[in-house]
């Protein structure tokens, strides 16, 4: 298996390959996840492929199954470029 993606997901389908990557490396099925998620195999399978409109709730639960944390942080800023630019009037 290739290696985990972490970091930066710039699109659907770059959440979908890191959902199903992590979900693999448990191994845990489609359909058991989706069941311990509390999510239809049908989304699930959406999701890991990409579907532009899935709904952001059920992403977390998902997420949060598979025990990953969603970041959001501002493009090409280190905590420390934020932390100047707060203390600047």
């Amino acid at each position: 298996m290739k290696k985990l993606l972490n970091g930066k997901v710039d699109s659907p389908a770059a959440l979908g390959e890191l959902i199903r990557q992590h979900r693999k490396a448990q191994a845990i099925t489609l359909n058991e996840l989706a069941l311990l998620c509390g999510v239809g195999a049908r989304f699930l399978s959406e999701l890991e492929n990409g579907k532009l409109t899935a709904q952001l709730g059920k992403i977390f639960q998902v997420l949060n199954c598979l025990g990953l944390d969603m970041v959001i942080q501002p493009r090409n800023w280190t905590n420390s470029d934020t932390q100047d630019k707060l203390k600047k009037p």
